[in-house]
C-alpha cells in the first residue's frame, strides 16, 4: 500500500516545508516525492500541516484491574483522535507490572486491544531489584518516590541508592517527598477544602523529592527524568543536567492553577498539585528554554462520579490524551510557543528520551506515524464528545483552535475526521537503550 500526502506543510523542530511525503507499507518512503509519483492513495493536504506522531511518555490507561476508569480500547481510541501514535503506560496497574511477566501480560493485552503503538514501564518496589537488572521490551524504571498504590512506593534511601546503583534501564520518578505530604497531610486532617490539596502536596514536597533523585542520578551516573514538573523551583534544579536528566511538564500544570479551584474543584485535583500563576509562566519559560524537554499528559482518568466526591475523597488525576494536542495548538494560536516547538516537545523529544527506534520524526526509512492538523479549526471541548471511557474532560466548553482531523499509525489510516478504522492494531515500540538518550541523540 502506498500512501501520497501531496502538498502538506511538513513540520519538523526546525522548520516548515511544502513538500509531499510518500508512505509505502509502514515507513515513510521519501520525502519531496517526485510530482509523477503514483500511490495506492493520494491525499490533498493543502492548508493542512503533517506532524510525526505525538509520542505520549506518562499515560494511565488501567488495564488491567482499573477498566471501569479507562481501558486499553477506549485509550487508544482516544490517542488516535489526539494525535497520539504511541504511548508509555505507566506500571500501576491491578497487579502493578513489577516483574517481566507482568509487563509481558500488559504488552499481549495491548497487542490484542490498542489502536496505536504501545510501550509499558516495570516498577520499582523496594525489594524487586533483581527484576528491574533484568527487564527488557520496556521504556524504563518508573519509581514512585511519594504516595502510590500497593507496594509501589519506594522512599527509603537505601532502596532508592540499590536501584540507581544496579540497575542500567533509564529510570523515571514521580517526585514528592512522601514525609512532608505526610506532615501537611496532618496539618490540614479536617478540611474540605479541595484548595488545601496544594499546601498538602506543596511546593516544598516537590522540590525536596526532585533535588533527592537528581542527586542519586548525578552520583550514581544514571539517565533520569522527572515527571510532570510542577513548580518553578524545580526548573532551576533542570539547568544542570550533566547530560543525564531530562524532565517534562504536562498540559494541568502550564494551564491550571490555584486560582482554578473555586471554578473546577476537585476536577483539577492531581498528584503532583497544580500550582500557582507564578508556576505556569516558570514552567514555559523552562519550556522554551530546553529547561524542560518534554510535554506529555500524564492522562490518569476516574469516573466523574468519583471525581465529584468532595475533597478528600476525590482521587487524583485527569484525562488529557484526546486534547493535550489541541491544548497546545491552541497555544500556538495564542502565540505563546511555536508549531516547530509543539513537534519537538511532543514527538521528537520524548522518542529520543526513550530511545524509541524510528519514531517521533518525519524522515526517509522512519515509521510513518503521521497526524494532519487544521491549525485553523475551531471546536469547543465537550464532555459528551470524549472517547475516553471517563467520558468528562476539565476543558469541557472550553473553545479551543487547532485540532488534528487525520491520523496514521504504521501507515494505517486509523482515524478520519471522527470515524476510525480498527481492522489493524497498532505495534510493540522498540527501545534501544545503547543509543544513550536525549543528550546523545538531539543533535544526530
Amino acid at each position: 500500500m502506498k500512501t501520497l500526502i501531496k502538498n502538506a506543510q511538513v513540520v519538523t523542530p526546525t522548520g516548515i516545508e511544502s513538500v509531499s511525503v510518500l508512505v509505502e507499507g509502514d515507513k515513510i518512503a521519501a520525502i519531496d516525492a517526485a510530482v509523477q509519483t503514483t500511490a495506492d492513495e493520494i491525499v490533498d493536504a493543502a492548508g493542512l500541516f503533517l506532524l510525526p506522531g505525538v509520542v505520549d511518555d506518562q499515560v494511565h490507561f488501567r488495564e488491567p484491574g482499573l477498566t471501569h476508569k479507562e481501558d486499553l480500547t477506549a485509550a487508544s481510541r482516544a490517542c488516535a483522535k489526539g494525535g497520539v501514535t504511541t504511548f508509555l503506560e505507566m506500571p500501576n496497574t491491578v497487579p502493578a507490572a513489577k516483574t517481566q511477566a507482568l509487563v509481558d501480560a500488559k504488552l499481549a493485552l495491548a497487542a490484542e486491544k490498542s489502536l496505536v503503538n504501545y510501550g509499558f514501564y516495570i516498577g520499582a518496589t523496594p525489594d524487586n531489584i533483581d527484576d528491574l537488572a533484568t527487564a527488557k521490551n520496556t521504556p524504563g524504571i518508573k519509581i514512585f518516590i511519594g504516595s502510590s498504590t500497593g507496594d509501589l512506593l519506594v522512599d527509603r534511601q537505601d532502596s532508592l541508592e540499590r536501584i540507581f546503583a544496579e540497575t542500567t534501564l533509564p529510570l523515571t520518578a514521580h517526585c514528592e517527598d512522601e514525609s512532608t505530604i505526610r506532615a501537611n497531610a496532618e496539618k490540614y486532617r479536617d478540611s474540605s477544602d479541595v484548595a488545601d490539596h496544594s499546601r498538602v502536596r506543596n511546593h516544598e514536597a516537590a522540590i525536596i523529592a526532585t533535588r533527592r533523585a537528581l542527586d542519586l542520578a548525578y552520583r550514581h551516573n544514571h539517565r533520569f527524568h522527572v515527571l510532570h514538573v510542577s513548580t518553578g523551583a524545580e526548573t532551576e534544579l533542570l539547568a544542570d543536567h550533566r547530560g543525564l536528566i531530562t524532565a517534562e511538564a504536562c498540559p494541568h500544570h502550564l494551564l491550571f492553577n490555584v486560582d482554578d479551584y473555586p471554578r473546577l474543584g476537585t476536577l483539577i485535583q492531581a498528584n503532583p498539585s497544580i500550582k500557582t500563576a507564578a508556576d505556569n509562566s516558570q514552567l514555559w519559560q523552562a519550556l522554551l528554554d530546553g529547561r524542560i524537554q518534554v510535554v506529555a499528559t500524564d492522562h490518569a482518568p476516574h469516573t466523574l462520579e468519583e471525581k465529584q466526591q468532595p475533597y478528600p475523597h476525590a482521587p487524583s488525576g485527569m484525562p488529557c490524551i484526546e486534547n493535550c494536542l489541541a491544548l497546545m495548538l491552541n497555544e500556538v494560536n495564542r502565540g505563546r510557543c511555536t508549531l516547530e516547538q509543539v513537534v519537538q516537545w511532543m514527538c521528537d523529544a520524548p522518542a529520543r528520551v526513550w530511545d524509541i527506534v524510528d519514531k517521533g520524526r518525519i524522515a526517509e526509512g522512519y515509521d510513518a506515524d503521521l497526524v494532519l492538523v487544521d491549525l485553523g479549526r475551531t471546536c469547543r471541548v465537550r464532555n459528551e464528545d470524549q472517547i475516553s471511557k471517563c467520558g468528562w474532560s476539565a476543558w469541557d466548553g472550553e473553545e479551543l483552535t487547532g485540532w488534528a482531523v487525520r491520523t496514521w499509525v504504521m501507515g494505517q489510516e486509523v482515524y478520519r475526521e471522527g470515524k476510525f478504522d480498527t481492522s489493524r492494531l497498532g505495534q510493540a515500540a522498540e527501545f534501544d537503550h545503547a543509543r544513550g538518550g536525549y543528550w546523545a541523540t538531539v543533535t544526530s
